[in-house]
């Protein structure tokens, strides 16, 4: 190992990166909690204790800040669904996994900022680099009702209405979620996806 003090290149990008991520990280807790339009960067500076001027040797502007808190978020919601599915079961069961893994996303700050702020305050272009993100986790949707459907796991339904209401109602957690509540994301997964599958009416089986 050398004895140098100074940082090899790799330690310098690794680092730079590091500190990227807090900014966008910080950037999307102020975002999810103020809203993006009462946000500004002279707030994203003083949480991070460091000066306006800093922000900009990571990020060109709040814009790109928001694109990539987005990205980074359906990024994360689009790896956590594929990591879950295609171990050998049933379409049901991984359609609960996915599930599952996208509650505990948009609880967390990036995933959060997808559903509280979103792609609206972007560019045409971001949002549409941003919407087919989008469309690729409906997708994931979609596909594992549909194989339900045909493997008999999941009753007939239509696939879009069914993967729209499910996704709709799991983002909607991002809205109300707080840190201290008395549910954590895991328990509310839980119960939400309970009662998004079996709904509210006695079953024959409940006596």
């Amino acid at each position: 190992m050398s004895d140098s003090p100074w940082k090899t290149a790799a330690d310098r990008r690794s680092e730079r990166e590091e500190k990227r991520i807090a900014v966008l990280r910080t950037a999307a807790q102020a975002f999810n909690e103020l809203g993006y339009h009462a946000t500004s960067l002279d707030d994203i500076a003083r949480r991070l204790n460091v000066t306006k001027p800093t922000i900009y040797y990571y990020v060109k502007n709040k814009e790109e800040i928001l694109f990539e808190c987005v990205r980074i978020g359906l990024e994360m919601l689009d790896t956590a669904s594929n990591e879950v599915t295609g171990h050998g079961g049933s379409a049901y069961e991984e359609l609960v996994a996915v599930m599952t893994t996208y509650v505990g996303i948009v609880t967390m700050d990036f995933g959060m900022c997808v559903i509280r702020v979103g792609e609206e305050p972007l560019t045409e272009d971001s949002r549409r680099t941003l919407r087919s993100l989008k469309r690729r986790i409906d997708l994931k949707f979609r596909f594992l009702i549909e194989r339900g459907i045909a493997e008999g796991s999941i009753v007939s339904c239509d696939p879009k209405i069914a993967a729209f209401t499910l996704s709709g109602a799991l983002s909607w957690v991002a809205r109300w979620y707080r840190p201290d509540g008395e549910l954590d994301p895991a328990e509310i997964a839980r119960q939400s996806i309970a009662l998004l599958l079996n709904g509210l009416r006695p079953r024959p089986d409940m006596g």
